[in-house]
């Protein structure tokens, strides 16, 4: 991966601010994934302990009081450790349109490179999520690195029996 810490450092003066979340930031999380109306959301607890546990592979973006408006939430593979496997993107509606999600996904992939390595990113993505698709597909395409897309789950295994499958997307291999 071609980026730098200073990416990081420059993304945050860019915007409002742009940081890793605090345990703080939970329900804040939590509210702005119900509110994108599109998320799988998760209970309140789990962005507790998202915020707690994985806030090294996730980022917020703040507003000038400091409140999170945007987040992306990722973990790194147990069984690849230089995959990151971005879980949750959501933006603020208030912030839309404005390219902090792709501002927030460099903060975050910048950071993990430098301090873990990054060899691929990892989404899954509903076919039906155009938003998403033009997210990592331009990410793809800004950092000069291939994209691939298989199906991962089918929806029939999904218990609901109406779910869309959900498309792997994988971004790499990044270079150093």
């Amino acid at each position: 991966m071609t980026a730098a810490p200073a990416d990081f450092a420059r993304a945050r003066t860019e915007f409002i601010g742009i940081d890793a979340p605090r345990v703080e930031d939970g329900a804040a999380i939590w509210r702005i994934a119900r509110d994108s109306e599109v998320l799988d959301l998760n209970s309140s607890y789990s962005y507790l302990l998202w915020c707690r546990d994985f806030s090294a592979t996730s980022v917020v973006a703040r507003d000038e009081a400091g409140e999170p408006v945007a987040f992306v939430t990722g973990y790194l593979r147990p069984d690849r450790p230089g995959t990151l496997v971005v879980w949750q993107v959501a933006v603020d509606h208030g912030h839309r349109g404005t390219g902090l999600a792709g501002r927030l996904l460099d903060a975050l992939t910048s950071r993990v490179a430098a301090e873990h390595g990054l060899a691929s990113v990892e989404t899954t993505i509903t076919p039906d999520n155009t938003a998403s698709d033009r997210l990592f597909t331009s990410y793809a395409q800004r950092h000069d690195v291939a994209l691939e897309r298989t199906v991962l789950f089918d929806g029939e295994l999904f218990p609901e029996g109406t779910h869309l499958p959900e498309v792997l997307y994988r971004i790499g291999p990044f270079h150093a």
